[in-house]
């Protein structure tokens, strides 16, 4: 079983980390130990999933590696983040008994969401 997954963001983004997952996603944020929470970042759970979100001095967005989540309302996802703006590529049957689609978070990392 995974506890987290943990995905990179720059240094500062904070704020911009919550808009999308809490805003957007409507995760809820979780509160790092305020020896984790001196470096930045911060974390979210919500749905059975918990994300970490940790500050990486060189940061370069994943455009390949991402969590594939399960997410039970994938159309209404799908809406809230084309109307936030962001993008939505839905995969075809390559993966037969799953609907699935990639966007990116605010900082450029790649997502999937699947139901």
């Amino acid at each position: 079983m995974i506890h987290h997954v943990q995905l990179a963001c720059p240094r500062g983004s904070e704020e911009a980390s919550r808009a999308f997952y809490g805003g957007v996603l409507g995760l809820a944020e979780k509160p790092k130990p305020p020896v984790l929470a001196a470096r930045g970042g911060c974390w979210f759970a919500g749905g059975g999933i918990e994300l970490h979100l940790g500050v990486e001095d060189d940061f370069r967005p994943a455009r390949k590696a991402h969590p594939g989540l399960l997410w039970p309302d994938l159309d209404g996802l799908a809406e809230r983040l084309t109307a936030a703006g962001y993008p939505v590529t839905w995969g075809n049957d390559e993966l037969p008994g799953l609907r699935r689609f990639h966007t990116e978070d605010c900082h450029g990392n790649r997502l999937e969401f699947l139901s």
